[in-house]
């Protein structure tokens, strides 16, 4: 029987082809704005892969938040909020609070933050049945690199081949995971982490690449992976194998990364014997009472 979970990962390149092909021309932010972009769990993580993509794009100071830390006191032309529920308390405190333009993404047009954000994109069509988040938090981001001229063409392709290739022993057998990023990837970094602590409660970390060596390779050693997302800095991997440890890294857009690490998580929560649709202590959604 095939999970909520697996369905909704398996969905992601059609989920990206409906996104770029369909990108709202006049909510999302402009060149030349200052933005910031909030979220909770996942959709922080997102946040901050958004927020490095659209500086590197030269489209203007972008700032990334935790919902609960964001410092809306600053001047920002337009403040975008990023939750797949629409009822997340952080989130609508937020929108509530800020003097700045609003705009949210979201997946359940039946929610608050349809009133709360004074414009809203539903991307209905991602939504989910699991508590897991996988196709909406990759289907938002490939709207918004779309939005910043992206042509996503080529990762959607490399989507198709991670869902195609065998997952090796090597990662669904380690003891243990530590994801790198650099630039917009930290952020899925952080991602790919949470999933496998979400889905199959592994042990794992994540960091910038060029950081690594700063300390956390200190845990790299025999059987545990040290997964790069993107480019590796040169030498990372010889320093990770002399340790005897597994480094992977793949020539596939870091989104396209991101849905092996997805897999990775199920065929370990189902090895562990857990349901990666009902991860434990978790639900959809924060609802914080008064």
């Amino acid at each position: 029987m095939t999970t909520h979970t697996e369905a909704e990962i398996a969905s992601q390149p059609e989920c990206w082809r409906r996104a770029v092909a369909n990108v709202p021309a006049d909510a999302l932010p402009r060149p030349g704005e200052r933005v910031a972009v909030v979220g909770c769990g996942t959709s922080w993580f997102v946040a901050m892969a958004y927020a490095a993509l659209r500086e590197r794009a030269g489209q203007g100071e972008t700032d990334a938040f935790a919902a609960s830390e964001a410092t809306i006191g600053r001047a920002y032309d337009r403040v975008l909020a990023l939750t797949r529920s629409g009822t997340t308390t952080e989130v609508l405190d937020l929108l509530a609070t800020t003097g700045s333009r609003t705009v949210a993404i979201t997946a359940d047009p039946d929610t608050p933050v349809m009133t709360a954000a004074d414009q809203v994109i539903v991307l209905d069509y991602a939504d989910e049945k699991s508590v897991v988040q996988t196709r909406f938090a990759t289907t938002q981001l490939a709207l918004l690199r779309a939005s910043l001229g992206e042509d996503l063409t080529q990762a959607v392709a490399d989507a198709e081949q991670a869902l195609a290739e065998p997952l090796p022993d090597v990662l669904t057998g380690a003891e243990q995971f530590t994801f790198l990023g650099s630039g917009w990837s930290v952020g899925l970094a952080q991602e790919a982490a949470l999933k496998m602590r979400e889905a199959s409660r592994s042990w794992t970390e994540a960091y910038p690449a060029m950081e690594y060596r700063h300390g956390p390779i200190s845990i790299a050693g025999p059987g545990r992976v040290t997964w790069m997302l993107g480019q590796a800095p040169e030498g990372l991997r010889e320093q990770v194998e002399a340790t005897g440890g597994t480094f992977v890294q793949s020539g596939l857009d870091p989104m396209a990364e991101l849905i092996r690490a997805q897999r990775v998580a199920v065929a370990r929560a189902f090895a562990a014997g857990l349901n990666p649709d009902e991860p434990m202590h978790l639900t959809r959604s924060v609802i914080l009472s008064s």
